[in-house]
C-alpha cells in the first residue's frame, strides 16, 4: 500500500496522505475573486500564486477570472493579507468568506486504532465549530498541525515519525487527532487526491441566487443529489455578486459537467432567481492549508 500511494504521489495522482481540515476552524479563510483583464491576468495570476497564503488559485469563465482561497493564522491577517493582494495586484478583491457549508465528504478513511480502512460519504449539514471545541489548540496542537498540515510521511508507522519530530509520544499525537476529529476541526483524514489527474478534466463552480429563507433547505436539496463535491453558503456582495449558494460540480468533460448541473436545476425549479456556471480553464495554484512557519 505504501508503495502504492508513493507511486501515486509522484504520478501526481495523490495530492498527499493526511489531514483536511475543516474551514475557519483552524485560522481562519475566504474564497476571493478577481477581475483582471486578459493582458495583465498572467502578472497578477503569479504575483497572486507567490503569497505563501494563498493555496488555491484559479482561472474561471467568467468577468471574475481569478478565484483563489486565502488562508491565515486569525481574521486580522486575513484582513491584512487581502489587503497587501490588492496592493501588490492593483485590482480589487472581491471576499466571500464561508457561511455554512453542506457537503458532501467522499474519502478513505485513515482509521487510527488499525481497523480497516472505509469509504466514507457523508451529507449531513456541518455545524460551525464553536470557541468552546476549540480550546484544546492553545493546549500544545499548534506545532503537530504545522507539522501534519502537509500530509502524514509515508511510513509504516507515520505517527511514531511525527512523535519523533515533536519530542512526545506516538500515542499523543494519535490523542490529538482523535480529539481534532471529534471537535470538527479535521474532516477526514485520509487520501487527498487531484481529481484532474485522476481524469475529472472538467469542473465548474456553480453560484445560485437563492431566497434567504429556503436557503439551508435548498443546500441540503442539493447535497442529497449526490453529484457535487462542495456545497457552501457564501454572502452576496451587492450589487457586483448576488449568489449566495456555490456548489462544485466535477466531470470528465463539460458535457458530464452540464448534464449534472441540468439535474440540478430541475430539482430547484423556479425556487431559484438565477444562476451561473463558472468553469475553470486552468489551475494556477493547488496546495494543501498552510498556517505558520
Amino acid at each position: 500500500m505504501l508503495k502504492t500511494l508513493k507511486e501515486l504521489q509522484d504520478k501526481g495522482a495523490v495530492s498527499r496522505v493526511g489531514p483536511v481540515f475543516r474551514p475557519n476552524t483552524v485560522g481562519a479563510s475566504t474564497l476571493a475573486a478577481m477581475a483582471v483583464a486578459a493582458e495583465k491576468l498572467e502578472t497578477v495570476a503569479a504575483v497572486i500564486s507567490d503569497f505563501p497564503q494563498v493555496n488555491h488559485n484559479y482561472e474561471r469563465e467568467h468577468h471574475y477570472n481569478l478565484w483563489f482561497v486565502v488562508t491565515a493564522e486569525n481574521s486580522a491577517a486575513l484582513t491584512a493579507t487581502l489587503h497587501k493582494i490588492q496592493q501588490a495586484t492593483g485590482h480589487r478583491v472581491l471576499s466571500l468568506p464561508l457561511v455554512r457549508d453542506y457537503h458532501i465528504d467522499l474519502g478513505f478513511r485513515m482509521n487510527l486504532d488499525g481497523g480497516a480502512g472505509l469509504s466514507q460519504i457523508s451529507t449531513q449539514e456541518a455545524e460551525p465549530v464553536g470557541a468552546s471545541s476549540r480550546e484544546f489548540l492553545f493546549g500544545g496542537v499548534e506545532d503537530l498541525i504545522e507539522v501534519i498540515q502537509g500530509g502524514l510521511p509515508l511510513v509504516t508507522r507515520p505517527y511514531r515519525e511525527i512523535a519523533q519530530q515533536l519530542g512526545c509520544s506516538e500515542q499523543a499525537v494519535i490523542d490529538k487527532l482523535h480529539g481534532m476529529i471529534e471537535a470538527g476541526i479535521i474532516k477526514r483524514l485520509g487520501v487527498v487526491v487531484r481529481h484532474h489527474e485522476l481524469g475529472y478534466r472538467a469542473n465548474a463552480m456553480v453560484v445560485w441566487d437563492v431566497p434567504d429563507e429556503e436557503l439551508r433547505t435548498i443546500g441540503t436539496q442539493v447535497v442529497g443529489l449526490d453529484i457535487v463535491s462542495h456545497c457552501y453558503h457564501r454572502p452576496r456582495h451587492l450589487p457586483d455578486w448576488p449568489y449566495n449558494l456555490f456548489a462544485m460540480v466535477h466531470g470528465h468533460s463539460q458535457a458530464e459537467v452540464r448534464d449534472k448541473i441540468g439535474q440540478i436545476a430541475q430539482l430547484l425549479g423556479d425556487k431559484v432567481c438565477q444562476h451561473e456556471v463558472l468553469f475553470s480553464t486552468r489551475i494556477l495554484k493547488k496546495t494543501g492549508l498552510r498556517i505558520g512557519g
